[in-house]
C-alpha cells in the first residue's frame, strides 16, 4: 500500500520540485512502517511532520497533500501566525558564515544546541588570512600586522626546531610525518593569533533554532556581530520568506538588549582550578552503574537528576574555543583580555632565542592594547593565548563525558590539563566511579598527521 503510494508522491515531487531529491526508504514488516526521509525543502518536511498532529496517516500521505497544495501558506499561518514553534523543530538549514572574526564565530557558537564545524587553527596556516580592525585606526593596524607577524615568525621557525627535536623514524610515512609536525607548530603558534584573524565556521540548524538564536544575536554587543546576523536573517527570509517574518515587540526587544549586557563575563577568582558541586553521593553510592561502565560508553541522561558540577578554571582563549563547542554543558562567554596573562605552556614550547622575542612582542603589544578603552572591542586585539576566566556547569553525563574525550593525547595539551583536573575531581565527588581518563602526560606521536581529510587516490 505505501509504496504504491510513494510512487505517487514521486510523480507529484518531479512536477513540484526544481531538483529531483532522494527517495525516502521505506521498510514495512508486522503492521510497522519505517521511513527515512532527506530530500525535502525544509518547509516542506516541517508541514508533512506537523500533519501528523492532526491526522493519523502515513507521511507518504501526508507528504503527497503537502506537495499538492503546497506548503508556504501552512507555514506562515501555523508555523510564524500562531507560533507553533514546534513545526519549525522538523525542517533543518545549513548556514556558512565564511570571513568573520574568531569572536564572531563564537557568538553563533554560543548556543547550546549549536551544530557545525569551524576552520581549525590546529592544522590550518592562517598567515593569508584578513585581520579586523573595528577601531578602524592606524595603531590597531599596527597591533594586529604585529601579531600576524608574530605568528609568521613563530610558525616558521618551528617546523625545523620541532623536526630535529622530534626526528622521524625509519619506519614512519614522510607524509604523515611531515603532517604531523606541521600540527604541533599550528598548536604552538595559534596563540599568537588575533581574536580579529577572520575564520570560516558552519551552523546546522533548524528553523525554529535559527531564527530564536539569530533574535538573541541582533542584540549582540559587538557591531560585527550584529551585522553578519543581519546577513543571515535577509538569506534565511530570501530562502524561507515563509518562515522568518515574525513580529517584533517592545517589550521583548528590550529585554533581550538588556540581557546583551551580560554576553561576556569575566568573573575574578583566584588563579588556579576549582569546583562545587550539588551531585547526592548518598543516592549515586548504590548505582554499579557508576563502577561498571565501560570506556567509550557514555552514562545515561538519567543520572543529571543526580546533581550538578560547576568548575571554575583558567584557559587560554584557543583553547576555549575548542571547550566551548560542547553543548551538553552550560558555559559563560568569558570576556578575552590580557588581566589573566599568557598561557605558559606556549611560552615554554618555544626555543630560547625565539622566547627572547616573543617576550618582548607581547610587553609591547600589552602596553599598546591597554590603551583601548572599549573592553569588547579590544577583544579584536588581544592574541588567542591570553587566558580567559572559564566557567563550565555540568550533569554528571557530561561531567564525565568531556573529561575523558578532552583528556586524550590528540586534544591540545593546555585543555588537557584542565580535563585532567576534572577527572580527578570527578573521583573526589564520587570515590570509585569507572573513569577512563587519559591522566599520561603529553608524548610526541604522528597520530595527529592521520587526522586529515585527504582525496583518494583511483
Amino acid at each position: 500500500m505505501l509504496t504504491r503510494t510513494w510512487k505517487k508522491v514521486r510523480g507529484i515531487i518531479d512536477r513540484f520540485l526544481e531538483y529531483d531529491p532522494n527517495p525516502p526508504v521505506v521498510i514495512e514488516d508486522g503492521g510497522r512502517t519505517i521511513i527515512i526521509s532527506d530530500g525535502l525543502p525544509p518547509e516542506a518536511n516541517a508541514m508533512a511532520l506537523a500533519m501528523y498532529s492532526r491526522s493519523p496517516k502515513s507521511f507518504l500521505i501526508h507528504l503527497r497533500e503537502v506537495l499538492k497544495k503546497g506548503w508556504q501558506r501552512f507555514m506562515g499561518q501555523f508555523y510564524v501566525g500562531y507560533g507553533h514553534k514546534s513545526i519549525g523543530d522538523c525542517g533543518s538549514t545549513t548556514i556558512c558564515i565564511e570571513n568573520v572574526s574568531m569572536l564572531g564565530a563564537k557568538a553563533v557558537q554560543d548556543n547550546s544546541l549549536y551544530n557545525g564545524q569551524e576552520a581549525s587553527t590546529r592544522y590550518l596556516d592562517m598567515k593569508k588570512q584578513r585581520v579586523l580592525n573595528p577601531l578602524g585606526t592606524a595603531e590597531g593596524v599596527t597591533i594586529q600586522e604585529r601579531w600576524m607577524s608574530l605568528y609568521s615568525f613563530v610558525l616558521d621557525g618551528l617546523i625545523p626546531h620541532l623536526t630535529e627535536k622530534y626526528p622521524a623514524l625509519p619506519s614512519e610515512d614522510p607524509k604523515i610525518y611531515e603532517k604531523a609536525i606541521k600540527a604541533k607548530a599550528f598548536d604552538i603558534a595559534r596563540a599568537f593569533l588575533p581574536a580579529g584573524c577572520t575564520t570560516y565556521v558552519g551552523w546546522h540548524t533548524n528553523l525554529r533554532q535559527a531564527w530564536d538564536h539569530v533574535k538573541e544575536m541582533s542584540f549582540h554587543p559587538l557591531p560585527e556581530v550584529r551585522e553578519v546576523t543581519a546577513m543571515i536573517l535577509s538569506g534565511l527570509r530570501e530562502k524561507y520568506p515563509n518562515s522568518f517574518n515574525f513580529k517584533s515587540y517592545a517589550n521583548q526587544d528590550a529585554y533581550f538588549e538588556k540581557c546583551a549586557k551580560l554576553t561576556y563575563v569575566d568573573n575574578p577568582f583566584s588563579v588556579g582550578f576549582s569546583y562545587t558541586h550539588t551531585i547526592d553521593g548518598e543516592k549515586l553510592r548504590h548505582h554499579d552503574l557508576l563502577q561498571s561502565r565501560p570506556a567509550k560508553t557514555e552514562l545515561p541522561d538519567r543520572y543529571n537528576h543526580f546533581g550538578q558540577i560547576s568548575f571554575k578554571f583558567l584557559l587560554d582563549f584557543g583553547s576555549f574555543r575548542d571547550l566551548q563547542r560542547h553543548r551538553s554543558c552550560t558555559q559563560s562567554m568569558p570576556l578575552l583580555s590580557t588581566w589573566h596573562g599568557f598561557h605558559e605552556w606556549y611560552l615554554d614550547s618555544l626555543p630560547d632565542h625565539m622566547r627572547n622575542v616573543v617576550t618582548k612582542t607581547l610587553q609591547l603589544q600589552e602596553a599598546e592594547i591597554g590603551n583601548i578603552s572599549n573592553e569588547n572591542i579590544r577583544q579584536y586585539y588581544v592574541a588567542m593565548g591570553y587566558n580567559v576566566a572559564c566557567e563550565l556547569t555540568a550533569g554528571l553525563p557530561s561531567a564525565i563525558y568531556i573529561a575523558e574525550l578532552r583528556s586524550t593525547q590528540a586534544v591540545h595539551p593546555t585543555l588537557r590539563v584542565v580535563a585532567q583536573q576534572m577527572g580527578r575531581s570527578l573521583q573526589e565527588i564520587i570515590p570509585g566511579i569507572a573513569l577512563h581518563c587519559d591522566m599520561s602526560l603529553d608524548e610526541w606521536s604522528t597520530v595527529r598527521g592521520k587526522h586529515d581529510i585527504v582525496k583518494k587516490d583511483k
